[in-house]
């Protein structure tokens, strides 16, 4: 599976917009700022005292069942509701950093989509940053079902969704949609779909105080022979409405998720349900994968225990017994203590030992995995050996000595990575080539 970089995202200048909230009937505004890397979205209620700041964050999801249909982001006693339509312009165009001043409790419903949200941040201009745009990819199928209604998600290098929609209502046929998700395909497929409901589900929201800013303008209200006093932009629009709820609320993360879901009736409920399992997942898979960098701690070398938590490789093709001295993706220097017990002596030369050559290459490529590791930009990868040149060896390694293995890391970029290597015993050069590494997820080596 090919991993794709991208880069952070934020926008140029300030724009603001205004309406109506569809349930609670607020009067707002908005104002949306450019933020910098790293800092995230986050909403401030300048309304209320202290400006109270919601960052958009898993923990800050709110399941509020007095204001049903529709998402919630709360902090303290500050909450934020419908704010799925806006999220989801923002996965659509790649935004993730962003300030967003607001003075009620509610987005502004607007036409009832994604649309107005869109043109005015690609209005305000949207620029890259330079930071890599962290992510999360689905590492294995996660799904949740509920009352006949079903969300599953499944491995893939994009994002894309698979919805089908079913109501059971003669007004409202079965609609599928599928789409892989980027920002030409978001803003002409998906952002336009406006939000809908039944007729009879209209009319018991409002005897309940809800829907008090919806309207045939900004609702499409569906009754027994079809939509009232209005048109759908598409056949299937209901079900390309659930895909923007979808992609709105998933992106509540805190960063985009790749992976494919196959949706089946499902709506914001399901749809938190899910999200908190890809939470799960993703927290297992932070803790399964420890960096060497977090693994220093200020140290300067690792032990036989930290190489194994930042190498995937065991006995008998471990070769590095110690790292004597760790400059954070620039360097690293590895020991390997040569025995008569290696399992190599038995088949090399048995009568007379000496360390195969490839072998040296292979303990200089270990060293230098740990050494690439610690950049950062590789969280969650492991090195692949791809290529080596200009080797040479120079003296041979018999046991009883001690090969300690000088790396120095020449090129490092999201996708690949060179070194240069030498091996050496008592101060003279054995062995030295030049590497090169790729990264991968290291999902792929789960069984």
């Amino acid at each position: 599976m090919t991993s794709i970089s991208m880069k952070q995202k934020t926008i140029k200048n300030e724009c603001t917009l205004s309406g109506v909230g569809l349930h609670t009937g607020s009067h707002v505004r908005i104002t949306c700022k450019p933020a910098a890397e790293y800092a995230g979205i986050s909403f401030i209620r300048i309304d209320l005292d202290n400006r109270p700041v919601i960052k958009v964050d898993p923990s800050n999801i709110c399941i509020d069942t007095a204001m049903p249909r529709c998402t919630a982001l709360k902090k303290g006693d500050a909450i934020i509701y419908t704010v799925e339509h806006f999220m989801s312009s923002l996965c659509g165009l790649g935004i993730t950093n962003l300030t967003v001043e607001i003075d009620a409790n509610e987005l502004p419903g607007l036409d009832g989509s994604a649309i107005d949200f869109v043109r005015a941040l690609k209005g305000a201009g949207i620029v890259e940053q330079n930071a890599e745009a962290p992510y999360f990819a689905i590492k294995e199928p996660v799904g949740v079902e509920m009352n006949g209604c079903s969300i599953f998600m499944v491995p893939s290098d994009k994002l894309a969704i698979s919805y089908t929609l079913d109501y059971n209502h003669p007004g409202l046929k079965s609609q599928f949609f599928d789409a892989v998700v980027d920002s030409d395909t978001f803003e002409r497929e998906i952002a336009l779909c406006r939000t809908f409901c039944l007729e009879s589900e209209a009319e018991e929201l409002r005897s309940r105080g809800l829907g008090q800013g919806a309207t045939y303008g900004n609702t499409l209200v569906v009754g027994e022979k079809g939509v009232v006093k209005n048109k759908v932009y598409f056949a299937n629009e209901f079900a390309r409405h659930k895909a923007l709820d979808f992609i709105g609320d998933l992106y509540l993360l805190g960063m985009p998720v790749r992976g494919h879901a196959y949706a089946i009736k499902s709506g914001h409920t399901l749809n938190i349900e899910l999200l908190k399992k890809i939470l799960k997942q993703k927290e297992k898979y932070e803790q399964k994968i420890t960096l060497a960098a977090s693994l220093l701690d200020g140290r300067k070398d690792l032990d036989i225990d930290g190489i194994m938590k930042v190498l995937p490789h065991r006995y008998p093709f471990l070769l590095v017994d110690r790292v004597i001295e760790i400059e954070k993706g620039k360097k690293a220097v590895g020991i390997k203590n040569v025995t008569i017990n290696e399992s190599f002596f038995r088949g090399h030369f048995p009568t007379r030992p000496v360390m195969p050559g490839v072998l040296m290459i292979e303990a200089m490529a270990q060293v230098s995995g740990i050494a690439i590791l610690t950049n950062e930009i590789h969280h969650g990868k492991v090195a692949f050996f791809m290529a080596v040149d200009n080797v040479k060896f120079r003296k041979v390694v018999s046991p009883g000595d001690q090969l300690i293995m000088e790396v120095e890391v020449l090129r490092d970029k999201s996708r690949t990575a060179q070194t240069r290597g030498q091996a050496k015993v008592n101060g003279e050069i054995v062995a030295e080539a030049d590497m090169v590494f790729s990264f991968t997820d290291a999902s792929f080596l789960d069984t």
